[in-house]
């Protein structure tokens, strides 16, 4: 098995594993810029929670290792490209953007943070399950699991890529808009329909692929499914998605604005079992998100129904609601349809 010590000390090693990058999520929430693939050096400093002279002393010692696996610095014409696409308000001359395999390389390199250490963890983890398990019968896979995969992949293209840069794309466009709205509407419907056909395939093989899904939502502390919440939807085009970090008793956890303006107020409630969201909170944030911030579209997510008192009130004030299974498939991939 490879030992942490050999991990942190071989640039071969590092770069074996390099494509493990679904490991970063297993420990937390790695956010990322609007155009689904990027973040910045002040991002990755809060993922891994240490100061931001530690990321730049990083990546002046191993540069070289690190722009291989996805770090580069932009200036002059690429960098002003990259802020139209991106929607960036920064005025800095020059920007140090890592790709998720440059901050699992940070994770391999970066030894005073307890968050890489623990990225590391699994990841030797999943290295050693991988070199051990047994194959039995190695013959290639049906194509029924081949098209499954397929889907999975191009459906993580287009939400994660192709669809937030037509947002940045829309967001500045003029008078190209409605060309660019309606060929966002074109591939949000491919999206949609790879997802229906993944499902349909798990059904038909007997699998649950919302068990997943479902178990990494319950494992969650309401800050994680907060951060997990903003992450949806800046997946589904939002911008300036932030988490507010002072409890109030206003109710509203996570504001943004839609790709096209639109103002958006969230409420999270993180809860288990058969409980369920009571009208009296219900009232709170619709009173919050209409009558004093006047957002244009308010949306309460939890991890569990709704009562019929708190549902009336919700279609009164014109509040969306997101129940335990609709958080479930927006979270395996089905985008929200209150924010096309």
């Amino acid at each position: 098995m490879i030992s942490e010590t050999a991990l942190l000390e071989s640039p071969a090693l590092r770069s074996g594993v390099l494509d493990r990058t679904d490991v970063l999520d297993r420990v937390k929430v790695l956010s990322l810029l609007p155009d689904g693939m990027h973040v910045t050096t002040a991002m990755v400093a809060t993922y891994f929670e240490v100061g931001l002279e530690a990321i730049k002393s990083l990546v002046k010692d191993h540069r070289a290792e690190l722009e291989g696996s996805g770090y580069h610095l932009l200036s002059g014409e690429p960098l002003r490209s990259f802020k139209n696409l991106s929607g960036s308000q920064s005025h800095a001359r020059s920007m140090a953007l890592f790709s998720r395999r440059a901050v699992l390389n940070v994770a391999m390199l970066l030894r005073d943070s307890e968050v890489a250490r623990q990225v590391r963890v699994y990841l030797l983890d999943m290295e050693y399950l991988a070199r051990t398990q047994p194959v039995e019968n190695p013959v290639p896979a049906d194509t029924a699991t081949l098209d499954a995969r397929i889907d999975q992949r191009i459906t993580h293209i287009l939400g994660r890529t192709v669809v937030p840069m037509f947002n940045a794309l829309i967001a500045t466009s003029g008078e190209h808009g409605h060309e660019l709205i309606e060929l966002r509407q074109d591939i949000e419907n491919v999206e949609r329909r790879l997802c229906w056909h993944h499902n349909r395939l798990g059904t038909l093989e007997g699998d649950t692929p919302d068990d997943d899904v479902r178990a990494k939502i319950k494992a969650m502390t309401w800050q994680a499914f907060e951060h997990h919440v903003a992450e949806l939807l800046r997946r589904d085009g939002c911008v300036d998605v932030v988490v507010r970090k002072a409890r109030t008793d206003r109710g509203i956890d996570i504001t943004g604005r839609t790709a096209d303006g639109r103002t958006v107020a969230v409420q999270c409630k993180n809860r288990a079992g058969r409980w369920t969201v009571p009208s009296a909170d219900m009232q709170k944030f619709a009173g919050a998100a209409r009558a004093i911030d006047h957002v244009d579209i308010a949306l309460f997510v939890a991890t569990c129904n709704f009562s019929h008192e708190s549902e009336a009130i919700a279609k009164l004030s014109g509040v969306i609601t997101v129940n335990r299974d609709e958080l479930e498939a927006w979270s395996a991939g089905v985008r929200l349809k209150a924010l096309r």
